[in-house]
Formats: C-alpha cells, structure tokens, sequence
C-alpha cells in the first residue's frame, strides 16, 4: 500500500498539485521583485498594509488578498500601489488591475512601472487616458513594447465612442482602423481578439477594399467573431490573393483533396491554407513511405489538420512505434491521427507498455484496444481503465507507467 501511495503521487497526484499550486499562486516563475525600489516612507514592513489595502480599499477578498500579499512579501508591492495612487488611479481601477493581473505587484515599480506610464504621458496620454486604457489591458504593463499595446486599446476605446456612420479623420491608416474596429465590434467581437489583430504584422485592420472583401468572406463561412479562428481565418484570407487562394486549392486538388475537403479543413484549421505545396508533397511522401494510401493520407489532414506541421522525423518515430512495436494497423492510426500531437515518452510510450503487460498476462484478451481507448483518453481514466481495477498487479503497473521498470 505504501508503494502504490508513492507511486500514484508521483503520477497524477503531484501533478495535479503543480496545477493547483500555479491557479493559487500566480506568481510563480515570475522574475523577482526589486527590494530596492521602495523607501521606507512610501512602503511599510510586511504585509499587513498590503492586504488590508487590497480587502478594505480594492474589495478583494480576505483570501485572494493574503495570497497575493503573502506571494509579494519582500517584493514591496505597497509601492507600486502608491505609485499607481500617485498617477490618477482610482481605487476601482487598481482593483481590476490587481485582480487580472497580479504579477503586477511583483514588478520593480521604479525600474519597470514607472518608466511606462511615464513613457505614455510623453507621447500626450491624459491622465484619464491613461488610466482608462492601463486598466483595460494590465497586462501590457508586464510587455516591453507597451506604446503598440496602449495604442491597440485607444484605438479600440475610440471606435467603441464611435458609430459606424461617423465622419472618421481621413488621410491616415487611423480612418481604417477606427473604421474597421467598428465593424469588428458591430460584429461582437471582443477585445482580446482586437488587441492581437491591431498588433499584427500584416495589419489587416488598416486596409480597407481588401479588408472587406476578406471579412465578407470570412462571415458567408460562418465563422464566429466572438472565437480566434474567425481572426486566422481574416488573417490568412486578407494575406493572399485570389490567385493565390485558387493556386493553393489547385495543389491540394492534385493531392487527393476535394474543394469541400479543403475548405472544410480550412473551416477547422485556418492556418492550413499558408501550408506550402513543398510541404504538402513532403508530409505525402513521409506518410506513403509508412504503408498510408492516398486517401487514408486525405482522411488524416481532414480529421486533424494540425500534423501536417509535425517534423518528418516525430511522424515516422511515432508511427512506426505504434505499427511496428504495438502492432497496430495502418488503418486504425489513421482513424486517430491525432496521436501524433501526443508525446512519444510521456504518454505513448509509458500507455502502451501497460497494455504489452497486460496482454501478456492475457488480462486483456489478445487483441489490442482500439487506438483512442489507450492514447486519447485522460490519464485519469486510463489508469481506472487499465491499472486500478488490477487490485494485486497496481503497484507493478504504476512502476511500468512511470518508468521505474524497464518494460
């Protein structure tokens, strides 16, 4: 018993600890917090002051406000609540800011604050407009680039203020983007999904014919803006033109693909339509060259888009572990092909050696499960599938699992 109980804490139970431990304390694996920045005067020992600032002034509970102040102890994040008091912020600004992004107290006020908001009133913010914007998106204080992140929401927070019809200031890529932010809101989409569109390199929100165009395409699709494949969907339409596109669907054609297959795909995974037709050809020739048909290839692209991108080298390792050391068939891997998305040491390996235990003790007939009962299920369901209800062979199993025996 006391093995099994070593066993399966190091199994699941410690991992789910890590889990919870990291939902508890957000601060972990974040840098330090400078001790230096705060003087005696504008910070007081310990963190009483701390919590009681966030439970009595911010309403933030007892609990939520210790752990913070608890996980902040030594870095002085009474200074960069003063410091945030000391430009303009109100007690519920720096509540939302506090609550969504904590790690905002383990930042060096002096050296890594301050410097930003005053970057930010250089370039003309007001102070309303700085607070307002900051405590939209905290998280662009923990950013290095943080102008193109305050510039993203103003622009956002402008085009909310306005309407569609609204006469928006011409002769600049601001009409576009107040114009098209609009549109985009009119749509629903929410902030979260703006900020990474404003940001882009290949700034779509600023065109305009070639932004509508693309966006009507993207909506007669049926893609929802409230979701981030509506915006890889914007992205990569807004990127190529017609041509393009036809050329595309042309290779993927001649490659076994119907055009509702492809733009069906295309519907699951956006980012599909930027594969080039060499890697097309590659990913085809490494799955032939495993004993996969033409259409089996089609089937698993369809069924799970993301493997194309894999490596030649991690397709092949896992599945000729699963054909040759499982003895699986070529077409229940494909049936499943998203177990090559899995980790070949963490889950494929470790699952699958508990199965060739099991089989050779015949607890589990001789033919092997299906693909998705052993690999595509949770590790907590695998184990009470295939390990716990073995009462006497546990604690030899959970060795296997982890490891610990050769297998």
């Amino acid at each position: 018993m006391h093995s099994l109980i070593l066993h399966g804490i190091r199994l699941g139970e410690l991992q789910k600890w890590r889990h919870l431990r990291l939902a508890v304390n957000p601060f972990q694996n974040e840098p330090p917090f400078s001790s230096t920045s705060a003087s005696p005067e504008a910070c007081r020992k310990g963190n009483n002051f701390t919590v009681s600032y966030l439970v009595d002034s911010l309403g933030l509970t007892t609990k939520l406000a210790e752990s913070i102040g608890s996980e902040a102890k030594g870095r002085n994040p009474d200074y960069v609540l003063s410091l945030f008091k000391s430009h303009g912020f109100t007690d519920s600004q720096i509540s939302t800011i506090v609550t969504e992004y904590p790690q905002v107290l383990t930042l060096d006020a002096e050296k890594s604050i301050a410097p930003k908001l005053k970057l930010l009133l250089s370039r003309g913010a007001s102070t309303s407009e700085l607070t307002e914007i900051v405590s939209k998106v905290p998280r662009m204080l923990g950013k290095k680039s943080i102008s193109i992140y305050y510039d993203s929401v103003k622009c956002i927070l402008e085009a909310d203020k306005s309407s569609i019809n609204d006469s928006f200031p011409h002769g600049t890529s601001l009409e576009n983007k107040l114009r098209n932010v609009s549109v985009l809101r009119g749509l629903g989409m929410p902030q979260k999904l703006l900020i990474p569109l404003l940001i882009s390199k290949s700034q779509p929100i600023c065109g305009k014919e070639n932004f509508d165009a693309s966006l009507k395409k993207v909506v007669e699709m049926g893609f929802d803006p409230t979701t981030s494949k509506f915006v890889d969907a914007l992205r990569m339409l807004y990127q190529m033109s017609d041509k393009t596109i036809e050329d595309k669907v042309e290779v993927y054609k001649s490659l076994g693909f119907t055009e509702e297959d492809i733009w069906e795909i295309f519907r699951s995974t956006p980012t599909f339509l930027k594969i080039s037709k060499n890697k097309m050809l590659n990913s085809l020739e490494t799955f032939l060259g495993l004993g996969f048909s033409r259409d089996e290839f089609a089937m698993i692209i369809k069924r799970y888009p993301p493997c194309i991108e894999y490596s030649t080298e991690s397709i092949i390792k896992k599945t000729e572990f699963l054909l040759k050391k499982m003895n699986w068939t070529v077409k229940a891997v494909a049936l499943h092909p998203q177990v090559a998305g899995y980790s070949l040491e963490k889950r494929i390996v470790p699952r699958c050696n508990v199965i060739k235990a099991l089989m050779s003790k015949g607890l589990i007939g001789n033919e092997l499960p299906p693909v998705s009962s052993v690999l595509s299920c949770t590790d907590e369901k695998f184990l009470s599938k295939y390990v716990m209800k073995h009462d006497e062979l546990v604690p030899e199993l959970m060795a296997i699992y982890t490891g610990e025996v050769d297998q």
